[in-house]
């Protein structure tokens, strides 16, 4: 049976050094509106995000136009880089990629992310299979997952996604059969 998993890469938020709580700012919260427009063409069943303030927002509009209750995944939150700051954000994440097993203070490995992350996937495919789920997540993340189907899905994919962005990802059982970006 077929399921769509719609994974919606956040919408530009306002920094703060607050992970969970950092809002979407004013042109985030513009490109939320075009995110719900575009995915209300596509006969969502149901609407899943990480815990994070911004993936929630970004998927906000939409769930309320279709009436529906936004379900929070802890697994679909974006991957802990570092305990710390990190002084060389692209150094570091362009080493995190080169090896799935590497970890920067304490962070998660590529590995451990995509464990959990396909964890998740598996999740709503076995329990929503057959249906059209829009996830709410992060760019990491998403493409951890990704990568686990298809390993095009790498550092260089990651590095050239919009904010937000969507891909549509087509299921049969847990076999990934198609992906299709769907942002304008």
């Amino acid at each position: 049976m077929i399921t769509n998993l719609y994974l919606v890469r956040h919408a530009h938020s306002t920094y703060t050094p607050d992970e969970l709580g950092r809002p979407l700012s004013n042109k985030g919260y513009t490109d939320a509106k075009t995110v719900a427009e575009i995915l209300l063409k596509e006969k969502i069943d149901y609407v899943v995000s990480s815990p994070y303030k911004r993936a929630i927002q970004t998927v906000e509009e939409l769930a309320k136009s279709l009436n529906k209750e936004i379900k929070l995944d802890e697994n679909f939150k974006e991957r802990l880089l570092s305990s710390e700051p990190v002084e060389d954000f692209e150094f570091v994440i362009s080493e995190v990629w080169k090896d799935f097993n590497r970890s920067w203070n304490d962070g998660e490995s590529n590995n451990m992310a995509q464990k959990r992350g396909i964890e998740a996937t598996k999740n709503l495919l076995k329990n929503y299979c057959g249906k059209n789920i829009v996830i709410g997540t992060h760019g990491n993340i998403m493409v951890l997952i990704m990568n686990f189907f298809d390993q095009k899905y790498d550092y260089d994919f990651w590095n050239e996604l919009a904010m937000p962005d969507i891909y549509k990802l087509t299921f049969d059982g847990e076999t990934l059969i198609e992906v299709n970006r769907i942002w304008s």
